[in-house]
């Protein structure tokens, strides 16, 4: 496996190996995709049976240029960055966990100990740097593995999951990411130690759940995390959409299985992670707003509303940014929006209201909105794209007379407060709002001396002294 080790990093550490007397390997993402397809990664894990941070320290000594070698003393790792890689280096050691912590009691160990303690057979292939330069170390059939596209535990997975829980969410990863199949033993474990993803971190949770929604086709993780028995504890919101009722002939769809095809139709289009969120929770209002009537079926009223306040609390949950959080809440509140515009005798007060409201998520919103048609009647579908191209251009005739996208008005609190000698006050906010709202509705344009006389004629219907102005 010398191809590999092509970089001329790999010349150095094998002499600081040899030098020190450390069993060192290169190990994990590298090796693995190595296998997979033939080419180097930009990243490097290294493991020796010694002090990974005095071998990290020595080795960068010997680099030319030597680089900063960054130390986490408490995890025993060091990294640095050299000639386009990023390296990282770790002592080989085992751990034992506590019944109530992810925080291990680590000793130092053997690199087969230490295989042995990782996640997936296919990240403990080892290429030896040490003696024996080149060499494969698999003791637990990673590349038999990689081979038969079966994702593994080295160790026997009930002890891999229960000692490290957020290896579920991993595995979900990695089997979407390569388009693995499962272990059936795997799936098992992961279901018996589900109930002990409470101990993780929210922050770990959330980087892996968007790892997951970063994949070119996110659903199959979440069909995953799901048959895991885990979605139901990260995101109930989520699970709560499952099954199909039937009342006196009125039948709704499935809500659980429709948001993850929404997911993978914006996935299709867009990269952006927030766009994802919202495509995966925009329908989770419909749980708490389904009611049944006779006259009307199946009923769903303030979905939007209600979905858009719990992707608040859920991202709150889950210490995702509150940047995100109102992004994604808000497109979820407009995503029913265009489809309420896309009768021809649409106002242009809606249109302007829409482009008011979306700001710049418009276009993200058509995204979203168009991923959402997923009937599978093909020509129902192309009748709703084409109704949606033809609002597009009507906003585009509209935005371009009106400039309202992002619009503050053009008269702003402080002049109103000076113009009728008013101290802050709900009335500022008022006579501030009447204008916005004379301008969304066509009444006056968006100008400035057209809403200073608008504003004075408010003012004067409100009983204030407008005779100086």
């Amino acid at each position: 496996m010398i191809e590999a080790l092509k970089h001329p990093i790999f010349h150095v550490i094998h002499e600081t190996a040899l030098e020190l007397n450390y069993p060192c390997e290169v190990i994990g993402g590298y090796v693995r995709d190595f296998i997979l397809t033939g080419e180097v990664g930009k990243e490097i894990d290294l493991v020796v049976e010694g002090d990974g941070i005095f071998f990290a320290q020595q080795l960068a000594k010997k680099l030319q240029p030597s680089p900063q070698v960054v130390v986490f003393k408490n995890f025993g790792t060091a990294h640095f960055t050299y000639k386009g890689l990023t390296v990282e280096i770790v002592g080989a050691r085992k751990e034992s966990y506590r019944d109530h912590s992810r925080n291990p009691k680590v000793e130092p160990a053997t690199l087969y100990e230490d295989k042995l303690r990782r996640d997936f057979s296919i990240n403990a292939i080892g290429i030896s740097l040490g003696e024996n330069l080149g060499e494969i170390s698999d003791p637990f059939n990673g590349i038999q593995d990689l081979k038969q596209k079966l994702l593994r535990t080295p160790n026997d997975p009930k002890i891999t999951f229960y000692e490290d829980p957020l290896r579920i969410l991993r595995a979900a990863r990695f089997a979407t990411k390569l388009r693995f199949n499962v272990d059936p033993a795997l799936t098992k474990a992961a279901q018996e130690n589900s109930y002990r993803i409470h101990i993780v971190a929210p922050e770990r949770i959330s980087e892996e759940l968007e790892k997951i929604l970063a994949l070119p086709y996110p659903s199959r993780g979440l069909k995953l995390l799901d048959e895991f028995q885990v979605l139901e504890k990260i995101l109930p919101e989520l699970t709560h959409l499952k099954g199909v009722s039937t009342v006196e002939g009125y039948h709704y769809k499935e809500n659980f299985e429709h948001s993850l095809k929404v997911l993978d139709n914006v996935a299709r289009r867009s990269m952006k992670i927030e766009l994802r969120w919202a495509a995966l929770l925009h329908d989770i209002g419909k749980a708490p707003t389904k009611q049944f009537s006779k006259e009307k079926g199946w009923t769903f009223h303030g979905h939007d509303a209600v979905g858009a306040r719990m992707a608040e609390k859920i991202f709150k949950r889950l210490h995702l940014s509150q940047d995100k959080a109102t992004y994604v809440s808000k497109l979820i509140a407009l995503h029913l929006q265009p489809i309420s515009l896309v009768d021809e005798a649409v106002t242009d007060s809606a249109i302007r209201r829409l482009l008011f409201n979306a700001g710049n998520e418009l276009e993200d919103l058509f995204i979203l909105v168009e991923a959402d048609i997923t009937s599978r009647n093909k020509e129902k579908v192309q009748r709703y794209l084409k109704n949606f191209d033809e609002l597009k251009k009507r906003i585009l005739e509209v935005e371009e007379k009106d400039r309202i996208r992002n619009f503050q008005p053009p008269i702003s609190g402080e002049e109103i407060m000076a113009m009728f000698n008013l101290p802050p006050s709900p009335l500022v906010g008022q006579l501030k709002s009447s204008i916005k709202d004379a301008i969304l509705d066509g009444i006056i344009p968006n100008e400035k001396e057209a809403a200073r006389k608008f504003l004075i004629a408010q003012a004067q219907k409100l009983g204030l002294n407008v005779e100086k102005i």
